[in-house]
């Protein structure tokens, strides 16, 4: 990048999390984030070197409510991690999910020990869905591939949460149990990150909670898949309404 487009970018107000996700997708991505941070470090000694000025009323209140802003209360859920996408030779098996088995299990342990829920998302069929037709016969209820992979086992007081589709709100006990645990934001790990993760995302966004991806404990198909998925999960906000709602809902 040249001087002149380095400024340029540097000096655009941009939100960070929409700059995060451009360049979580960039082959160069890592060196042009040390590149702005130099930039924009330089243009802060410059701007030190004039006289300061008093911020405006409204930008002077929005500074001083970031202030106040409360501790987020998790849940970390774990999505689809079950024994028919991480078996060697399942029909719909998930091969990367299986080597973030070792730092989902440590993040689990951290977790429980620090009081966060633990909430299993799991898909599950009846024999005769229609949706086995399109994808295979997969998770179908009572069946040993709709279990939690041995090694994730669910412990004493985790939560499990059923679900028919890629959503883990679609059509199930999710959104109760959270309004229930008074969380506001999601830990998001597991499989299919281009599919389940995002789809859950998109829909606790518009819900009004804040949604955290983990790089090392996600597994897509591939790993041009999960760049793509993590880079635009960056750029997205928790709908604004809905966010206040929420918060004042816990508040309460």
């Amino acid at each position: 990048m040249k001087l002149d487009e380095l400024l340029a970018a540097a000096l655009t107000p941009r939100p960070e999390r929409v700059e995060d996700g451009i360049l979580a997708v960039a082959p160069e991505g890592p060196a042009l984030h040390a590149a702005l941070r130099d930039a924009r470090e330089s243009l802060s000694y410059l701007g030190r070197a004039l006289d300061a000025e008093a911020p405006a009323p409204s930008l002077r209140a929005k500074l001083l409510a970031t202030l106040k802003a409360r501790a987020p209360r998790r849940a970390l859920l774990v999505v689809d991690m079950i024994a028919d996408h991480l078996t060697p030779g399942a029909l719909l098996e998930v091969p990367r999910a299986r080597a973030v088995v070792p730092a989902l299990q440590a993040r689990l342990d951290a977790a429980r020990a620090a009081g966060v829920p633990v909430v299993y998302v799991l898909d599950e069929h009846e024999a005769d869905d229609p949706d086995l037709d399109a994808w295979g016969t997969h998770a179908v209820r009572g069946s040993a591939g709709a279990e939690v992979w041995p090694d994730l086992a669910p412990r004493a007081g985790d939560r499990i949460v059923r679900k028919p589709s890629y959503s883990a709100f679609y059509e199930s006990t999710l959104e109760p149990l959270l309004d229930e645990l008074r969380v506001d934001t999601l830990v998001l790990t597991g499989c299919l990150t281009e599919i389940g993760l995002t789809a859950t995302a998109t829909d606790a966004l518009q819900r009004g909670f804040a949604v955290e991806v983990p790089p090392d404990t996600q597994a897509g198909s591939c790993a041009e898949a999960e760049t793509v998925a993590l880079g635009t999960l960056r750029m997205m906000a928790p709908f604004g309404p809905a966010r206040r709602a929420r918060l004042e809902r816990i508040a309460a």
